[in-house]
């Protein structure tokens, strides 16, 4: 009964793996067909009616003819390289379009020259010197070195290295004819690489920064060690033999296996999977390459890679198959399908370079394994991508059970502020009616007294009149004053200019009014009411005092806007100036009145109507008459004691 209970739940489990590897493996044997078939599509096509294929090859002493595309022997010296040589036909045309030769693929160099002139040495290109690239190479032919019918072609193959040289067909003809494959096959093999790589990049200073701010999680870091090594291999130019730095040829050949070790470490990572005691190891054979180029000379290091690196690549992608496909069968999330599936088409195109590489497939030797990788970055990012959405989506959870608790709070909240902003509204209410109410009884509620007074006394009808004409004014400066001016001064004062100058029309007294800047005064938005009844009653006071105390016969009012010049942001202030050219009076050592009349009285009130408003009020006279200068703040003050404190 035990050994039944024991193997009863063993089935389902094993039917569940089923159910989930064999769907998964026939994808991933349906992403392989459809690779092959790409990369089939991939070939761009060439003009094969310029092709030369025709030509005798002196290599190693002896001379044989040889049918392009041609492999030579490998070599592991720039000696006496293999020298193809070859005729095509030159048919000029009535337009002399100029020709080109073209050459689609070579390894690892190339010098073409025609009619015993060279035109084109690939050496001079850093793109096109290593030998897991497809670069292209075309060279315009000059017009003096062609001759009518049959021309001589040489192209000498510089071969190095363990791998045997290759040679595709050579294309000669019109540049217009020949150009548009060469742009294909550089935008393909030249300047996708190239995007993919710096989107490479890109990606790693960005997990770089992840890393740097999230230490606990390394998957971020080795991630990134790995782009920047994959990035580093990409850009950096192959030293040509013999090579002036053949430590970075060194460095080259390592960063394959580093990279592929480095991937597989941030996968084991990324999957939760415990690092095994041994994994270490897998950085080995990349640390021998390394060390084998920096301190052994050529050709001991590019065939320890052929013999430990390229292996290490093809092994390290098939842990990453094995790896994502136990994480598939476990996780079933998007994360391990989508990494999975980049996975499979880097590994067929691995397996289409090694084809190529050692001559399973003839005639071809076109590398794409280094293209290829760009899908597993697509892949790396959607699946950090998705990791972070999931994040996200727990975060969400955890705030939707919070979410009561803060709609609560809110109410709360929101009735303390409503509760608030009614005792600021009361306080602001209540501050400006006592400010009103002050106002009122110094203007309106001393000439009602006076006229109570008058009549009392039994004074004549005018005097009264005036007494009641100076009230009504008072209180026309009160309702004009709680007028929204919006911050605009000179509202204010165009109005008061019109009841200064009816007012100084009787005395036979010019009002002049004269505005120095063209903006007149600033703007302030904090302006009050009760800013603009101070400011008003102390220009009222300067000309009551050139009308009654001084016999001024002319008074100037000018406005104006000055700026400190400091030019850190402030504002600039303005400036009210009152003169008359009546008599004056003598001033103390303080710049008060010299009597203590009614005239000391007036200017200790308009001091202290400028000292509330937080403004300066300046004050000369002198026989030929009297100039009450009033700065206004650059920022009015919010209150009556910012400005008497």
């Amino acid at each position: 009964m035990s050994e039944i209970a024991v193997k009863a739940p063993a089935r389902p489990r094993r039917r569940l793996i089923a159910a989930r590897l064999v769907p998964y493996l026939l994808l991933q044997a349906l992403i392989v067909i459809v690779t092959i078939q790409g990369l089939r599509l991939l070939q761009p096509s060439d003009p094969d009616d310029y092709a030369v294929s025709e030509f005798s090859l002196r290599e190693d002493g002896t001379t044989r003819a040889v049918t392009l595309p041609h492999f030579t022997s490998s070599r592991y010296a720039l000696q006496d390289p293999p020298l193809y040589s070859g005729t095509f036909v030159f048919k000029p045309d009535a337009a002399n379009t100029a020709w080109s030769v073209f050459l689609p693929r070579f390894s690892n160099g190339v010098e073409v020259a025609v009619n015993g002139v060279a035109i084109l040495d690939s050496r001079r290109d850093p793109t096109a010197n290593r030998p897991d690239r497809n670069t292209p190479e075309i060279a315009l032919i000059p017009s003096s070195l062609l001759r009518d019918g049959s021309n001589e072609i040489t192209v000498r193959l510089l071969v190095w290295g363990p791998l045997r040289g290759f040679l595709d067909t050579v294309y000669v003809g019109p540049d217009e004819s020949l150009r548009g494959a060469y742009e294909t096959r550089t935008l393909l093999f030249v300047t996708l690489p190239v995007v993919f790589s710096a989107w490479q990049s890109l990606l790693a200073v960005i997990l770089a920064i992840m890393w740097l701010m999230r230490r606990r999680e390394p998957v971020y870091g080795v991630l990134a060690a790995g782009m920047l090594v994959g990035a580093m291999q990409a850009f950096a130019p192959a030293p040509l033999p013999p090579a002036p730095y053949p430590r970075l040829a060194a460095i080259l050949l390592a960063s394959a296996p580093i990279e592929s070790a480095l991937v597989v470490t941030f996968a084991v990572l990324f999957f939760g999977w415990r690092w095994p005691r041994y994994g270490l190891l897998l950085f080995a054979p990349g640390l021998v390459i390394l060390l084998v180029g920096l301190f052994a000379g050529q050709p001991i290091p590019r065939i320890t890679f052929l013999f430990l690196g390229v292996p290490t690549v093809g092994l390290c992608l098939m842990l990453l198959v094995v790896i994502l496909t136990w994480a598939v069968i476990r996780r079933q999330d998007a994360a391990s399908f989508t990494f999975g599936c980049a996975v499979t088409i880097v590994l067929t195109c691995w397996f289409h370079d090694m084809l190529s590489a050692f001559e399973f497939v003839p005639d071809d030797r076109t590398f794409v394994t280094r293209l290829s990788y760009s899908a597993m970055l697509v892949a790396i990012g959607a699946g950090l991508t998705w990791r972070f959405a999931r994040a996200l989506n727990e975060v969400d959870s955890f705030a939707g059970q919070l979410i009561a608790r803060v709609r609560e709070a809110e109410e709360r909240l929101k009735a303390s502020f409503a509760r608030e902003e009614e005792r600021a509204r009361a306080a602001a209410l209540a501050n400006e009616r006592t400010r009103l109410m002050r106002d009122l009884h110094d203007g309106l509620g001393g000439q009602l007294v006076s006229i109570v007074a008058l009549s009392e006394r039994g004074h004549e009808g005018a005097t009264i009149t005036d007494a009641a004409r100076a009230a009504l004014k008072d209180l026309r400066l009160v309702i004009d004053s709680m007028d929204d001016i919006g911050g605009d001064l000179m509202l204010a004062l165009g109005s008061w200019r019109e009841r200064a100058a009816a007012q100084l029309r009787p005395h036979d007294v010019a009002l002049e009014w004269h505005v120095a800047t063209p903006q007149g005064l600033p703007l302030h938005p904090e302006l009050r009411p009760w800013h603009v009844i101070q400011i008003v009653r102390i220009l009222d006071e300067a000309v009551t005092n050139a009308v009654k105390h001084a016999q001024a016969r002319h008074i100037v009012v000018t406005i104006e806007t000055r700026d400190d010049g400091q030019g850190d942001g402030d504002r600039p202030c303005g400036v009210i100036s009152v003169a008359d050219d009546g008599m004056g009076f003598a001033l103390s050592g303080n710049g008060e009145a010299g009597s203590a009349g009614q005239t000391a009285r007036g200017l200790r009130n308009m001091r202290s109507r400028a000292a509330r408003c937080g403004a300066v009020l300046d004050l000369a006279s002198d026989s030929s008459g009297t100039r009450v200068r009033l700065q206004l703040p650059k920022i009015f003050p919010d209150s009556d004691a910012a400005a008497t404190g």
